[in-house]
């Protein structure tokens, strides 16, 4: 499958900004499952300071205000090639040794709702109690916008039953690390059928199992990655994956809107024909 991203950050301060220093993971980087046929990230009311390969191997780029500015505007756009690879990654290649993914964060810390939501699976391998923890959060869980934020940790969202991609990640993140799997957090963009306009990019966990590699399990939607799905950048969490992240002097009280569009190219033929 073909699919053709624009992602459109723009972020307007009341206040000029004196300084801002923000770290984007916008370019995804060719696997097993996508090959980048082509990508650019548009930088507008900021400078572009440096790019690098981080320790997880994603692609990152700091981008800087010095001076005053009322806005800035990120646009992340290009088409990747997706395959399915019946949600395995494959093997672990960054320099960050395995055990490394076994350590819990603040927004994956073990808790009470997580110990007996892992003491409920069922299954003969950890493949499929892994599945059966997908399908039980799935269950429990309502997909509902608004009712947690960026710094919602996994138990609180086992509280609630209720978040979005982001946070079924974390509780699959923090219900792994209890069965001493190791387990990352993958930002990226998920293509859905009849909807071209979304509000947000995706989210979903991928655990270390032997004989297969990292598997990616998307507990919101309750499936393994397919070919909708193209990953971008992951960590221990939402910190280390997070599109844009960083810090800002001034501005008083900042408003951020995201566009995102997400097409399959057969999709972008038929409007472009209509």
């Amino acid at each position: 499958m073909f699919l053709k991203i624009n992602h459109v950050t723009e972020y307007r301060y009341e206040e000029p900004v004196v300084f801002s220093l923000q770290r984007l993971r916008l370019t995804p980087v060719n696997s097993a499952g996508q090959t980048v046929i082509d990508w650019s990230v548009a930088i507008e009311g900021a400078k572009s300071e440096v790019s690098y390969s981080d320790q997880y191997e994603n692609l990152v780029r700091l981008v800087s205000v010095d001076g005053e500015q009322s806005s800035m505007r990120l646009i992340a756009t290009g088409t990747v090639e997706t395959r399915d690879t019946d949600g395995i990654y494959g093997p672990h290649s960054s320099d960050c040794p395995l055990w490394l993914f076994l350590r819990e964060t603040p927004l994956t810390e073990i808790g009470k709702q997580t110990r007996a939501l892992v003491a409920s699976l069922d299954g003969d391998s950890d493949l499929a109690r892994l599945h059966d923890l997908m399908a039980k959060l799935h269950e429990r869980m309502t997909f509902k916008p608004g009712v947690t934020s960026t710094t919602t940790t996994a138990e609180e969202a086992l509280d609630h039953e209720a978040g979005v991609c982001q946070d079924y990640a974390h509780i699959v993140l923090a219900c792994a690390r209890q069965m001493k799997l190791p387990a990352r957090y993958v930002s990226g963009y998920l293509f859905m059928e009849g909807t071209t306009d979304q509000s947000a990019s995706h989210a979903w966990a991928e655990i270390y199992l032997e004989g297969l590699g990292w598997v990616g399990f998307d507990a919101a939607n309750k499936v393994c990655p397919d070919e909708r799905y193209v990953r971008i950048a992951c960590g221990l969490d939402y910190t280390d994956a997070a599109p844009v992240v960083g810090m800002t002097l001034g501005g008083g009280l900042g408003q951020m809107s995201v566009n995102l569009q997400v097409i399959s190219q057969s999709q972008s033929q038929s409007q472009s024909q209509s």
